[in-house]
């Protein structure tokens, strides 16, 4: 019975093993998620649109009237003083050398009427609020946009590794014959020499592409903010020769509707309308500012006969006005106010128009980028047949002695770099034709 139950455990032990062991592995999805919440720039972007808010919230709140309440509490003394002396409309024999003041007031005040600064200065927080936004969601996809190349990079190099693998595997393979042919007078050792080196370089090749696979996803990691030393894996997803042949979008058709979409543009569109309100707002500087005030306010002293609570009522005083502020001479305060505004407008204007021809730019380039991909990708498929036939008749034709190993290591070549031409053009056609819909749709095909 207790060994039977020793054996469960063992089961149960070697079956959760795996699980605990598994390294996780990243899908572009998952890659995109977690850099959206832990990416600290886009943290930032956060916290800006929070500190934007409160000053949405504090002119808001400028629209309402102030209420203050003072108090001032004074010890006075007066060394040299003689009888008869009144104080507050109340006579004393005898008048204290030492002597207590207080006062106390509330007071409050309401702008009417500023040339509707304050209502416009709401606006124009709310659209530095918005561009806040703006500006968080430009972070997001400039992010996802390096994550997504650097991810195509990283399954592109993890299939060239194995190319470069199969590559070594035929080397050795022709080194093993070689020493074979050597042993029995059919090659020389100096034939035999250049098949070692091809190995050497193939294993070369082998460990290249490996690390330039590390060294792809030490930049994804830092792009992701993770530091730890955890194995860090790439789900490998299915890729078809039609996703790198499927149909481009027209360039014209993707600018227009990345002008509409891409937050890029909606900043620089956003700094304009904030430069239209700065404009009013300088402007109504020059206009009179009407205002409402009132307040109460009391005192009392030791000079006073009165107890405290009869001083209190007995000083109690209130008012109310209102105050009429007319601007005549500001000494060219608002004009270069408004001055200002409009050379920022100007300057907003310039960076919209220089944005939308890096945009064009950019997108001209993936069209590019993707159009002749796409053609190098159906010219290396006919190339890799072809050097695979060539490369297999070469390997026959050398084993028979019809051929040499300068030719036989030529056709190898060939073989190679067609494969890895063709790797290469299917995944940066997929990679750019993605990036023309990511800027045309606005969303990343995960």
């Amino acid at each position: 019975m207790y060994n039977k139950i020793v054996t469960q455990l063992l089961s149960l032990a070697l079956c959760a093993i795996p699980m605990t062991s598994m390294a996780r592995e990243w899908s572009l999805q998952d890659c995109i998620n977690y850099a959206l919440q832990n990416n600290i720039s886009l943290q930032k972007q956060k916290i800006n649109k929070l500190s934007a808010h409160e000053d949405v919230l504090q002119s808001k709140a400028a629209l309402l009237p102030s209420l203050s309440a003072s108090t001032s509490q004074n010890i006075g003394y007066t060394p040299w003083i003689t009888s008869g002396i009144s104080g507050d409309g109340y006579s004393k024999l005898a008048v204290d050398k030492t002597y207590y003041n207080g006062n106390y007031a509330i007071s409050s005040n309401w702008i009417l009427w500023n040339g509707n600064q304050n209502r416009n200065n709401i606006k124009l927080n709310q659209l530095v609020e918005n561009k806040a936004v703006i500006d968080s969601a430009t972070t997001a996809r400039n992010i996802q946009e390096q994550i997504a190349q650097l991810y195509v990079q990283i399954l592109y190099s993890s299939e060239a590794i194995k190319v470069n693998k199969e590559s070594l595997e035929t080397s050795t393979k022709n080194e093993d014959r070689g020493k074979e042919m050597v042993q029995v007078g059919k090659m020389s050792k100096a034939d035999l020499a250049q098949l070692i080196s091809q190995r050497a370089q193939d294993e070369y090749n082998v460990v290249s592409a490996e690390s330039q696979v590390k060294n792809y996803k030490r930049q994804l990691k830092e792009l992701l903010q993770i530091t730890d030393d955890k194995d860090f894996n790439i789900a490998i997803p299915s890729t078809t020769d039609e996703q790198a042949l499927q149909q481009i979008p027209t360039m014209n058709m993707i600018y227009n509707a990345a002008l509409d979409n891409r937050p890029e543009i909606k900043s620089y569109q956003n700094s304009i309308a904030q430069s239209d309100l700065q404009i009013v707002i300088a402007k109504a500087q020059k206009m009179p500012t009407i205002s409402a005030n009132a307040g109460i306010s009391t005192s009392t002293t030791s000079m006073n006969d009165n107890a405290w609570g009869r001083q209190l009522k007995n000083n109690f005083s209130t008012g109310a006005g209102v105050t009429i502020s007319v601007p005549i001479f500001d000494n060219r305060t608002s004009k270069t106010a408004i001055n200002k505004a409009r050379l920022m407008r100007e300057n907003s204007m310039l960076d919209l128009k220089n944005e939308q021809t890096t945009l064009y730019s950019t997108i001209e380039n993936y069209w590019l980028q993707a159009t002749t991909n796409q053609n190098q990708f159906k010219a290396a498929r006919v190339s890799v047949e072809s050097a695979k036939t060539s490369y297999e008749l070469l390997s026959e034709q050398f084993r028979l002695g019809l051929k040499n190993i300068v030719e036989l290591m030529t056709g190898k070549d060939k073989l190679l770099t067609a494969q890895q031409n063709e790797l290469q053009s299917k995944y940066m056609s997929i990679l750019y034709i993605n990036m023309l819909k990511f800027y045309q749709e606005g969303t990343l095909k995960r």
